[in-house]
C-alpha cells in the first residue's frame, strides 16, 4: 500500500480530501481484505425477485464468493429456498443472523415462523430475527408482531431473538424493544438525505438513539450501506467515490469501537429498483454479475 493510502486509512472518518479515485480503490480493497463483522446476503440473480425459488447452487456459489471477507451472514427469509442459506453458511464456517420475513399474508408468515423455529432447533441459527421493518411498512400491528416474537422465543432455547427495524422505531415501540434479546437496528444516512461528509457522525447518532431506547440491551446495526449509482436524495449523492468512502468509514468504526455491523449488501440486485428507485440496484459490494466492484 502506498504511503498516501496508509495515511488516509489512518484518517478514515475524518477526511478523504485530496485522495484520488485510484487511492480510494486501493483503500477499499485493503479494508475489504481485512474482513467485515457481517454482511447481508443477496440471493437473487439477474431476472429473479422475492417469491422466486432460489437454488442451492446459487446460494453456494455466492457464499463461496463472500466467505473470505466476513464472519457472519444475514439472511432475510426462511421460505422459497432461503431456508438453505444458514445451513450452507454453517457448513462454510460462518455465523448466522437468520430472519423470518413477515408481511400481510398470514399463511406465508406462519410458514416463515415455522421454518425459523425448525432451523434454529437444528443448530443453524446464531441470532433469530422475527420480522424486518414490519412496523415501518405497517404490515402488522404491534400485538401481532409481539405474538410472533413470543412464539419463536418459547420454541427455541439459548438463541437470542430480535426484531429488525429502522433505529427510530424502537423509540416508538418500547414493548417491542422490551421483547427483544438483541436490538437489530437499520441505520441509513443515505435514506435521510445526509451528505457523505457527515454520514459517519450521523450513523453514530442513529446507533446511539437505538441504544438509548433499549435500556442497555445489545444493539447490532443490522443494515447500513451507500449506493454506488442512481439519483441523489437531498444531499446524499450516490457515486463510486461515496460508496467507497462510506464503506471504509463504516468498517473502521466497527473495528475501532467493536460495533457489530452487517453491511448491506453483498451483491447488486436489479429487482430492488421497483421498491427503491434507480439506486435500489446498486448497494452491493459485488455487481449483479458477481464481480467485485473496483
Amino acid at each position: 500500500m502506498s504511503s498516501k493510502a496508509e495515511k488516509l486509512l489512518s484518517l478514515a472518518g475524518v477526511s478523504f480530501e485530496g485522495a484520488s479515485f485510484e487511492t480510494l480503490k486501493e483503500l477499499y480493497r485493503k479494508v475489504l481484505d481485512f474482513g467485515m463483522h457481517g454482511i447481508g446476503f443477496s440471493p437473487y440473480t439477474e431476472g429473479q425477485k422475492p417469491g422466486d425459488i432460489i437454488s442451492e447452487e446459487q446460494i453456494r456459489r455466492r457464499l463461496e464468493i463472500i466467505r473470505p471477507y466476513t464472519s457472519w451472514v444475514r439472511s432475510f427469509s426462511c421460505t422459497d429456498g432461503n431456508e438453505l442459506i444458514p445451513k450452507i453458511a454453517k457448513e462454510y464456517g460462518l455465523k448466522t443472523l437468520v430472519g423470518a420475513w413477515l408481511g400481510k399474508d398470514d399463511k406465508i408468515n406462519q410458514l416463515e415462523i415455522e421454518n425459523l423455529i425448525k432451523i434454529s432447533n437444528e443448530g443453524y441459527v446464531d441470532i433469530a430475527a422475527v420480522g424486518n421493518e414490519v412496523m415501518y411498512r405497517g404490515d402488522l400491528t404491534e400485538d401481532e408482531l409481539l405474538t410472533f416474537m413470543q412464539k419463536v422465543k418459547s420454541a427455541i432455547n439459548g438463541i437470542p431473538v430480535g426484531y429488525v427495524d429502522a433505529y427510530y422505531e424502537f423509540e416508538d415501540y418500547p414493548k417491542i424493544a422490551e421483547a427483544c434479546d438483541i436490538i437489530l437496528a437499520n441505520c441509513y444516512p443515505y435514506w435521510e438525505g445526509c451528505h457523505i461528509d457527515y454520514s459517519l457522525l450521523y450513523m453514530k447518532e442513529m446507533y446511539n438513539r437505538a441504544k438509548r431506547a433499549t435500556k442497555g440491551k445489545p444493539v447490532i446495526i443490522s443494515e447500513t450501506g451507500w449506493p454506488s449509482q442512481g439519483t441523489n436524495l437531498g444531499a446524499a449523492m450516490p457515486s463510486d467515490e461515496n460508496f467507497i468512502k462510506y464503506f471504509i468509514n463504516t468498517q473502521k468504526w466497527s473495528k475501532e469501537e467493536n460495533i457489530e455491523i452487517f453491511y448491506f449488501s453483498s451483491f447488486d440486485e436489479s429487482w430492488k429498483v421497483g421498491a427503491e428507485g434507480d439506486v435500489g440496484a446498486y448497494w452491493g459490494l459485488w455487481d449483479k454479475e458477481e464481480k467485485l466492484k473496483y
